[in-house]
């Protein structure tokens, strides 16, 4: 029965995408709102849906349904029965302590607890409860990954999960609700340590069978469910033999509560009991608890606690038709929520065979059901599971059932990798599972061949689910299972690449060297060449994303290897030639480089590089020696060759196939892109740039890093005078860079001051002084002194009739801070600069006009604004309205509509209506 939820229209929408299985950046940028935003809507539907993580939410989601219709109200599995006092108590302890941990032998009712627990304080943390299920980590490494999964997290290029989760919760006041610790319990506490030092406002509840040790953590000790007088115990027998088929007419209070009292008030032994009354009884079932339970004598009472439960399974067990027994032992090797087929094909036997077996198992409450919109699941309680697989292993059969699990992980591996419309979903649902497979095979000799591929799948699909960490460890991890040294080199290769993908330009450099210590070991020289000049050239190229900046004579050494291992291979000679385009000539650092780099000799180096990966036809070698040769042309000073030759590797990228979403090309096409916006800002071709620029800000890989993403964006848009584009990309320039704990990147320090830019043009002087706030964060590196600050202060002085002052903010001459303006701002430094000293009244003014049409001709707007200061020196204004039209040709219509200001009279009032058409101020 479907029960009225007042859900938004904006909820409905978050509620899509999280049935997609998206992260909460990735569904701020699909609706334009911020992740703050976003985590309020998602705390908000867990409340009104009453379910406790963003799993269950996932499920309940249903893109096809209206809007306005009731959405169904979720119906518990089992009800929740007393414990009052439990949850009172328990509920006190946490609004007082930061990190308390609800204690208790498996089967004690823990989990319940604590759940109920989060509902009754949830309103006293405006941040929102969140639910993470340790269950299913196999692997302790992964439990950062469960953490922000349940925060609806994506990993960030360039941190750790680790610190994600940190960052996210720093201002937050938030409740997270672990739950099963026990088989991670050192793990945790580290964890727990550093996000309670660093989330002052985040209070946590374990659930454990052992206390976590960790600082400040209260430990409450969860009691059997009381045994007294009408006592919690009876009410949940009761309740449970009620929904098993067995009304109670005439209940016998008294005999329902002596086999409470024999099976110590212990909440999962009490159901499995009453899941037994319709077919024994409580005759029965008071018959078959005496004999077993007569065996307890001894030992402390949280020992008979255990024993309680294991006798009560031991009985339920027994009571089961062998077949079903077998069943239950196997599908014990699930970790996540599995479906009868897939039971059917790790247990071995036919699908409705396994059908009936899987409900038979759910009546005796030894399996939970739960049905979604893709079918019906089941899952064993975590005791049971464990139960299950402990009789595996004393029947002998664990081995060749884990066996099973693992082929049963690898085709669902392999199916995964033909994407669809559901695969987050598809991936997410077995996920658990083939890391559990994973850790079992790794450390069995004989499936290591078995592991190997798993680890390969696993890699594959996790860099494609976002999760690069992981991608990266998984490929390690699958080059340390190859049975040959040639296939841990192409291991190591893809992590490498995945490394470039997470900006960690160290770890690229370190798995390079070990790709050509493998490469060699396997008696491929021309691989070690290749990987050791390439690992030189990454020193170079992406020498920002590195800790450790290599030294050059390291870097030489690496290129001098290369080359004596090369042996006339076209491929080695293709990275060997790179590497000394790179290296020797330094084409990627010549701002910095040593003064005595010729630029013919780096020229010619960068055109072989080109020259040498065009015939070996691999496409990301051309793209990487296409990006030296555009860093030549930077040094040389040709401003058009560099958008040339960006655009040709765009082009190059862009039909390249099979490798565009491989970790390589998905490096190379984000810094490709980079290149193509940059070089077309300096060109003054705004269209290129903000294509390219939109497509970055777009790209999936992108999504968590939203300051990254539309930075190039934003300087093109502040250009161009699209002030409500800025706007709406400030937004979550601002939103992501804080979320990533503002980093200090000079790279993002354009963007910032564009936007601060746009802000004085605008009026709006709080918002500008809250930008430079983030721009003196960013950078006081030269380039912002002399280069795209300069550039930035003098069109704002400009804008505000301040000539004389923004002639003196450009008063060096281009060749004097040419390190500065010489990749991007060069042809809008000349001709702001030159239009300064003309509006100044310069005596210097023509000769400034006239260096800096040499250097801008051919840019349509660098080209525009040096015409209309001309045309201002000459006093012609027809030649200064026709610049108007030239603007808006090249998607200027800032500088559009400056010229109609300048050229006063008439044109003075469409000139101010378009700047406040833009949204700035005449």
């Amino acid at each position: 029965m479907a029960t009225e939820v007042d859900i938004s229209p904006r909820e409905a929408e978050v509620l899509e995408l999280l049935g997609a299985h998206y992260s909460n950046a990735e569904i701020a940028a699909r609706l334009f709102i911020s992740v703050r935003t976003v985590e309020s809507h998602v705390s908000s539907l867990l409340r009104k849906l009453q379910v406790p993580d963003r799993r269950a939410l996932a499920q309940r989601a249903d893109a096809h349904q209206p809007q306005h219709e009731p959405v169904p109200l979720p119906a518990p599995l089992t009800s929740f029965v007393g414990r009052a006092r439990e949850v009172a108590e328990l509920s006190e302890v946490v609004r007082t302590h930061r990190q308390v941990t609800a204690v208790g032998p498996g089967g004690v009712g823990k989990t319940r607890l604590a759940l109920a627990v989060a509902t009754e304080v949830a309103a006293q943390y405006p941040d929102g409860v969140w639910f993470v299920d340790l269950i299913p980590v196999t692997d302790p490494g992964m439990i950062a990954t469960a953490v922000a999964g349940a925060l609806g997290l994506g990993e960030q290029p360039g941190r750790d999960l680790t610190e994600s989760v940190v960052a996210a919760l720093a201002d937050r006041h938030a409740l997270l609700v672990f739950d099963n610790c026990e088989h991670v319990v050192d793990e945790v506490a580290l964890l727990l340590e550093r996000l309670l030092a660093a989330c002052p406002r985040v209070t946590v509840l374990a659930t454990s069978q052992a206390r976590l040790m960790v600082p400040f953590e209260r430990v409450y000790q969860v009691p059997p469910l009381s045994l007294a007088g009408e006592s919690d115990a009876v009410t949940l027998f009761m309740e449970r033999a009620t929904a098993a088929g067995g009304p109670l007419d005439q209940p016998r209070h008294d005999q329902i509560a002596a086999i409470c009292e024999r099976l110590d008030g212990m909440a999962l032994a009490i159901e499995l009991a009453a899941a037994r009354y319709p077919a024994l009884g409580l005759d029965g079932i008071h018959a078959a608890l005496s004999h077993p339970l007569r065996m307890l004598a001894g030992g402390s009472r949280a020992d008979e606690r255990h024993r309680s439960v294991r006798a009560v399974l031991d009985w339920s067990h027994a009571l089961l038709e062998p077949a079903d027994q077998e069943l239950l032992h196997r599908v014990s090797i699930f970790v996540a929520p599995f479906s009868a087929s897939a039971a059917a094909e790790v247990v071995g036997s036919p699908m409705d065979v396994v059908t009936d077996g899987l409900a038979r198992l759910a009546e005796q409450s030894l399996l939970a059901v739960t049905a979604s919109p893709t079918g019906t699941y089941y899952r064993a309680l975590e005791t049971i599971r464990q139960y299950g697989t402990e009789r595996l292993g004393q029947a002998g059969e664990l081995a060749g059932t884990r066996t099973r699990h693992l082929r049963w992980c690898l085709t669902q591996a392999a199916r995964l990798t033909v994407a669809g419309p559901d695969w987050r979903a598809r991936f997410d649902a077995v996920a658990d599972d083939l890391r559990a497979a994973l850790t079992w095979a790794a450390s069995e000799p004989e499936q290591r061949a078995d592991a190997h591929r798993l680890a390969r799948h696993l890699a594959e699909l996790t860099f494609t689910r976002h999760l690069i960490g992981e991608s990266q460890q998984r490929f390690e991890q699958a080059s340390a299972l190859a049975d040959n040294p040639a296939a841990t080199a192409t291991m190591l290769r893809q992590a490498a690449d995945v490394a470039g993908c997470r900006t960690r330009g160290d770890d690229m450099y370190r798995l390079h060297r070990a790709a050509a210590a493998a490469a060699r070991r396997a008696g491929d020289t021309a691989g070690a060449a290749v990987d050791l000049a390439t690992a030189a050239t990454t020193a170079y190229r992406f020498s920002s994303t590195f800790t450790r900046i290599t030294p050059e004579e390291e870097a030489v050494a690496l290129v001098t290897e290369a080359r004596e291992l090369a042996g006339g291979d076209l491929a080695a000679e293709a990275a060997v030639a790179l590497a000394e385009a790179a290296v020797l000539s330094d084409a990627f650092g010549a701002a910095q480089g040593p003064a005595g780099n010729a630029v013919p000799e780096t020229l010619a180096r960068a055109g072989r590089a080109v020259e040498l990966a065009r015939r070996i036809g691999d496409p990301l070698a051309e793209s990487a020696a296409l990006d030296a040769l555009t860093a030549a042309h930077a040094w040389a000073g040709d401003t058009f060759a560099c958008a040339t030759t960006a655009g040709r590797r765009i082009t190059l990228l862009s039909t390249m196939a099979g490798k565009r979403e491989a970790p390589g090309g998905i490096h190379e096409l984000i810094d490709g892109l980079g290149m193509a916006v940059q070089t077309s800002l300096g060109a003054g071709n705004l269209t290129d740039a903000r294509r390219w620029g939109r497509q970055l800000a777009d790209h999936p890989a992108l999504a968590e890093v939203g300051h990254r993403a539309v930075s190039w964006l934003l300087v093109t848009d502040a250009l161009a005078g699209n002030v409500d584009e800025l706007l709406a990309g400030s937004t979550r320039f601002l939103d992501a860079w804080r979320r990533a704990d503002s980093p200090a990147k000079a790279t993002l320090g354009p963007a910032a001051a564009a936007v601060a830019m746009i802000h004085n043009l605008r009026g709006d002087h709080d918002a500008e002084r809250e930008w430079q706030t983030v721009l003196d964060r960013l950078d006081d590196s030269p380039e912002r002194q002399y280069g795209y600050g300069a550039l930035y202060d003098a069109m704002r002085m400009l804008h505000h009739g301040n000539a004389a002052a923004a002639m003196d903010r450009l008063a060096p001459e281009p060749g004097e801070v040419w390190k500065w303006v010489t990749w991007i701002w060069l042809h809008w430094y000349v001709a702001i600069r030159a239009e300064a000293a003309v509006l100044a009244g310069s005596p210097h003014a023509r000769d400034r006009l006239a260096t800096a049409r040499a250097i801008t001709a051919g840019n349509p707007v660098a080209g525009a604004i040096v015409e209309r200061a001309a045309s201002l020196l000459d006093q012609d204004p027809k030649r200064l309205l026709a610049t108007a039209g030239a603007f808006e040709a090249a998607g200027c219509r800032y500088q559009a509509a400056r010229s109609l200001l300048l050229a006063g009279g008439d044109h003075t009032a469409r000139g101010a209506a378009t700047l406040t058409d833009l949204g700035l101020a005449p």
